[in-house]
């Protein structure tokens, strides 16, 4: 029998934004959009990919001379999660399997 464990109110910041946005984003933006540091952002965003919720890339900056930039966009499983993490507070928001974030 799975296991169900809430997503923390950070973990469902990081979904609406990456719901909201809704093409590819880069950490810097979600970090942004979410309101949240890197240092708590990544280790969501790698867990994330390895659970196939996210799809991760690098893309060439826009700007000359900087680095590439690893943008992330959801996977229907991640549209899935995310859209589930936004019911209503009377729902349950418990997601199978999930450890607490």
């Amino acid at each position: 029998m799975p296991r169900f464990r809430a997503l923390s109110p950070v973990a469902r910041a990081v979904l609406a934004a990456l719901l909201e946005q809704g093409d590819a984003v880069h950490g810097y933006d979600l970090c942004r959009r979410a309101g949240i540091k890197s240092g708590t952002l990544y280790p969501l965003l790698i867990r994330w990919e390895a659970q196939g919720w996210l799809t991760a890339e690098w893309r060439p900056s826009p700007e000359p001379g900087r680095p590439p930039r690893h943008v992330y966009r959801l996977t229907a499983e991640g549209r899935r999660q995310a859209l589930a993490a936004q019911e209503p507070a009377g729902a349950p928001n418990m997601l199978p399997g999930r450890a607490a974030t």
